[in-house]
């Protein structure tokens, strides 16, 4: 077993009301003075996350600034920005408040702040030699699990190919899901980052590399997210939903941080860097083709995955109920209004070749259950198309 195997943040709170703790964290973690990484959207929200943050750190007695300009699918831009700030103001720590580009970035601005070169210099797995300084993941979605894990992905600008630098260092000292910051989250973005916890969830329960513990968590947030994605879809205000669906993108970001990813990240990172699709709904739409295309690795997991996300599998022979599973797939995205394919998000046929080669480059392809070649991933992509 590797050293950072079944790492996960020493402290994770969860339920309404959690984001209270942020500034007695930030006092037992000994900071006095964070910053405070998010956008400006999330910052404007009256009575929002980034607010009751503010208010939290005041009641401690910790100090604090702003990065407030972290971009979608975040960029290496933002990074060199944020630590400028970072070390302008004398901070030692760094409170990440949104989802996974917040949470990205934040590590980003730690890696920076602790590390000589540029960042893409880090890219790889263990490349990280020095302590980051201690960060807190307020998140505000559910999905990405970046508040959990130790990935920390990024867009670099000069080629716009997303790279991930993969560290046990990168995991925040301490993690917070209040659902009451997620209830006014808009429907397409709830529905985009529950994909992307499915997928997170599915990738990991059929990667080369899952064992019983990442299973455990993979198939409880697949059943959770199947039983709550579409309800807090249709109301935000559902709390029951909202905490379930908290629930499962943790017990995802858990499984995926040890039992790493596949195909479908690999390709939606192309996507995410070439386009600036978002990260969510690139996984959706690839999902149910690239896993149609992995059934045959294993189709009893496949079985499975039909069997957790509620479809009737008596009777069926193993293929026949593996099929069941990729219906199931097309049927969430579906209902929770996932665009079907990518034309539709103005991708061009012609970048299809350059993505499958960089896509087969990407760290999580090599985890995937089934091992294509540059004209497999271009296939996949067509299908997707």
């Amino acid at each position: 077993m590797r050293m950072y195997d079944y790492l996960v943040p020493a402290v994770n709170f969860m339920g309404a009301g959690a984001v209270k703790v942020v500034g007695e964290r930030a006092k037992i973690l000994g900071g006095k003075k964070a910053l405070i990484v998010t956008d400006k959207f999330l910052r404007s929200l009256p009575g929002g996350a980034v607010e009751q943050v503010e208010v939290s750190l005041k009641a401690a007695g910790i100090s604090f600034v702003f990065y407030d300009d972290v971009e979608p699918n975040p960029k290496d831009r933002n990074a060199i920005a944020g630590v400028k700030v970072f070390k302008d103001e004398k901070c030692d720590m760094i409170i990440t408040v949104g989802g996974g580009s917040s949470h990205d970035c934040g590590k980003s601005i730690g890696i920076l702040a602790t590390h000589p070169g540029e960042l893409v210099d880090y890219a790889g797995i263990e490349t990280l030699a020095n302590p980051l300084p201690p960060i807190i993941a307020v998140n505000t979605t559910a999905g990405t699990g970046s508040e959990v894990t130790r990935h920390c992905v990024i867009t670099n600008t000069k080629t716009n190919i997303k790279f991930v630098i993969v560290s046990w260092r990168n995991l925040p000292s301490v993690s917070i899901n209040d659902p009451l910051t997620m209830v006014g989250m808009p429907a397409g973005l709830t529905a985009a980052t529950g994909m992307d916890a499915l997928t997170h969830a599915i990738e990991a329960y059929v990667s080369k590399d899952a064992n019983p513990v990442t299973d455990a968590s993979a198939i409880q947030a697949i059943k959770l997210i199947s039983n709550n994605l579409r309800q807090a879809y249709a109301l935000g205000e559902n709390l029951v939903a909202r905490e379930n669906m908290c629930y499962a993108s943790l017990l995802a970001g858990m499984a995926f941080n040890n039992a790493n990813l596949g195909y479908v990240h690999a390709m939606a990172h192309q996507l995410g860097g070439l386009y600036d699709m978002p990260h969510g709904v690139a996984n959706a739409i690839l999902l149910p083709f690239v896993e149609k295309w992995n059934v045959i690795s294993n189709p009893q997991k496949f079985a499975d995955i039909a069997e957790f996300m509620g479809e009737n599998i008596q009777g069926l022979s193993v293929l026949d109920a593996a099929q069941k599973s990729i219906d199931a797939m097309f049927r969430l995205a579906k209902d929770v209004g996932i665009p079907a394919n990518l034309r539709s998000q103005g991708v061009k046929e012609e970048d299809l070749e350059y993505m499958a080669e960089w896509a087969l480059k990407d760290g999580n392809a090599f985890s995937n259950p089934r091992k294509g070649n540059n004209k497999d991933i271009v296939e996949l992509f067509k299908s997707a198309f």
